[in-house]
């Protein structure tokens, strides 16, 4: 009879091919449907039997919002930085000079692209992931395992057997291009500053101490190079499809190349056909392929001599600027905005591109009829990045940041150190006002479907609704008689007004909109004060007492609520029946169940965070506690829980509890 350990190292090995069949070999064998189902089977056994947690299981995919300071590693071997070239002079000389340091003796070349990610180096013991290494400066980089495991085309458990027991290899975690405006447009409606291009939108996501959100952002990744004190093939192009084997995803898009004039085909074929590939890259890796001449070729102080790097040159395209025009965002952000003659660039027509901030503008010394120079960061957002002031024949107006708001006139303001102007008459200014609705009313607010930029608009021209509070004030009929809306619409709009109340507290806090207070950031208030009028009275003392709360949040929170108009939409939230707390039974006593008892806490768990777990001892008797020790009761577990902490609890024999198991005995389920 199959053991439950054996069910859930069996269903690991299932979904482990099922994942590379999927994300590396983009060659499915099973359907989403039978791969959720078989994960949330998975998910379920982990969860009753903690004691086979394994860091490696496809169900660690989905990261933790447990916060992790990334630890500075050392690198078993120096990850040194390529020599970089935009000359195909330089490419000769690499070649010829690699002729001559070999004595003539033959040697191939294989040819690979320049992924335009973060280079990575994941270390692997017996076939399991054990780490992940940023670059960093080259001898130590920063661990950053729990998110590198978020990302689907990096196998947790190699394939196969014939595998080194301990090696090292190294890659670049990137991110596509569909990810990589998805996650734009996201930012945009949330007024975040746009990503300029998938390598730093990859770099910033790498680094964030939320695995959880990693997850969300779906990297992908290709590998390289390997690593290791044992034996291996021959050459660099062998290692690489035994790396293949393994499970690893290597780039397709790779020749080994025998002559100088190969070399050139591929670069010149790749610096046209690269647009059409489905992420970034930015040049070309030379690499001698032979293991032997690599390290009879060895290495300078800061490159290998075996290989080098060929940079494409960034497209960019000379037009006319016709005019600068000024935008206002929901938070009262100016953003300048050139319109532009229309130009072809990286395969599509460019009007428009923008100039950031006062300080671009300054720096760019425009005039109106100027022909500029635009190109695309990462290819995707076009900006200015000089002027051709030779053709600059006759002056004209020089471009200059408006001193007032180019809506309501209000006089603008720069709050040190940021970079942007800000309208600072955010309850009266109309794209503002507008701006805060939409906000209101997204998915990831109060979710009210069918309040979107069109309809708000609309309700804002027909004098409906000013303010949030307003929303609330809405009527079926009134909604009916407005074009484009009807009986139907009107009807499934209030609906959905309604249905907004039930939104939990931390919800309607960040639909709130009080700027810096994003999602993550309204869930600690939410938590940590439990209720509006708590939080309103807040003192900066208080506010900073909150994990991840600092003095700008802290203030901005503070300037929110002082003011009257604030105030009084708050009042009004209130009475319409919006949640202003958070779920009273989570704080509420239950009585004397834990009583004398210490509980540890480890993981994440699937129904309460962990700051309501900790509650939840407390109002029960018990005592939270942060170490496992002899006296520790209990250590309640969710997924995730850290190794050592599992290893200590056995050996001391303190009971490991489920999320389960444990709100029956506080008699909640």
């Amino acid at each position: 009879m199959e053991t439950i350990e054996q069910k859930i190292e069996d269903l690991r090995k299932e979904l482990h091919l099922a994942n590379y069949n999927y994300y590396v070999l983009s060659q499915p064998t099973m359907s989403d449907y039978d791969f959720d189902q078989k994960l949330a089977e998975l998910q379920k056994l982990e969860n009753e039997n903690p004691q086979f947690y394994d860091a490696n299981s496809p169900t660690q995919r989905v990261g933790s919002d447990i916060n992790k300071n990334f630890v500075q590693v050392a690198h078993k071997y120096p990850m040194l930085s390529l020599g970089n070239t935009y000359s195909e002079g330089d490419i000769r000389e690499f070649y010829d000079r690699t002729q001559r340091f070999l004595n003539g003796e033959s040697f191939e070349i294989v040819c690979e692209l320049k992924f335009d990610g973060v280079s990575i180096s994941l270390r692997y013991e017996n076939g399991k992931l054990v780490q992940a290494l940023t670059r960093g400066d080259g001898e130590k980089g920063d661990d950053v395992t729990e998110n590198v495991r978020t990302i689907q085309s990096i196998p947790l458990q190699l394939q196969g057997s014939d595998y080194p027991k301990d090696f090292e290899i190294r890659g670049e975690i990137l991110m596509p291009w569909e990810v990589f405006e998805s996650l734009n447009k996201e930012r945009e409606t949330q007024e975040e500053p746009l990503f300029a291009n998938p390598r730093n939108a990859t770099s910033g996501t790498i680094k964030l101490q939320n695995s959880s959100i990693v997850a969300h952002r779906r990297l992908d990744g290709f590998l390289y190079y390997i690593l290791t004190d044992e034996p291996l093939k021959d050459t660099h192009w062998d290692n690489l499809q035994e790396a293949r084997k393994w499970g690893f995803k290597i780039s397709d898009y790779t020749k080994k190349c025998t002559t100088i004039d190969e070399v050139f085909d591929f670069i010149n074929y790749w610096d046209i056909e690269r647009k059409k590939l489905p992420f970034a890259t930015d040049g070309i890796v030379l690499k001698v392929n032979s293991l032997r001449q690599q390290k009879n070729l060895g290495y300078t102080a800061k490159t290998p001599r075996w290989a080098i790097a060929y940079k494409f040159q960034a497209e960019k395209a000379r037009t006319r600027l016709n005019s600068v025009s000024f935008q206002v965002g929901r938070t009262g952000a100016i953003t300048p905005v050139a319109n532009l003659d229309s130009v072809l660039l990286s395969g599509t027509y460019v009007k428009r591109a923008s100039l950031h901030n006062a300080d671009i503008i300054q720096q760019l010394d425009l005039y109106i009829g100027d022909y500029v120079y635009v190109e695309k960061g990462g290819e995707i957002i076009p900006k200015i990045t000089g002027v051709d002031k030779e053709a600059r024949i006759l002056l004209s107006d020089k471009v200059e940041f408006i001193k007032n708001c180019p809506i309501c006139g209000t006089p603008l303001v720069r709050f040190e150190g940021e970079a942007a102007h800000y309208c600072p008459n955010e309850d009266y200014c109309p794209p503002q006002i507008t701006g805060k609705i939409e906000h209101f009313a997204s998915r990831k607010a109060m979710n009210i479907e069918g309040l979107g930029e069109e309809t708000v608009q609309l309700l804002y021209d027909k004098n409906l609704i000013k303010n949030i509070a307003d929303v609330y004030d809405l009527r079926a009929l009134e909604l009916s008689q407005l074009e484009r809306l009807g009986a139907k619409s009107a009807k499934n709009l209030i609906r959905a007004i309604e249905e907004s109340k039930n939104v939990p507290f931390e919800r309607v806090l960040f639909a709130l909109g009080i700027r810096y207070v994003g999602a993550t950031v309204a869930k600690k208030l939410a938590f940590a004060l439990k209720n509006i009028q708590t939080l309103m009275s807040a003192d900066k003392d208080t506010l900073l007492a909150v994990d991840e709360i600092g003095e700008r949040i802290a203030q901005s929170i503070i300037d929110y609520f002082a003011k009257p108009e604030h105030q009084e939409i708050i009042r009004r939230l209130t009475e319409k029946g919006v949640q202003m707390a958070v779920d009273e039974s989570i704080f509420e006593a239950k009585g004397d169940a834990l009583s004398g008892l210490s509980i540890v806490i480890s993981g994440v768990f699937a129904k309460y965070s962990r700051d309501e777990l900790k509650n939840m001892i407390e109002m029960n008797g018990g005592k939270n506690v942060g170490s496992i020790s002899a006296k520790t009761s209990y250590v309640l577990a969710g997924e995730n829980m850290g190794p050592a902490k599992l290893e200590k609890a056995q050996k001391l024999g303190i009971k490991i509890i489920s999320e389960d198991e444990f709100l029956t005995m506080i008699g909640k389920e």
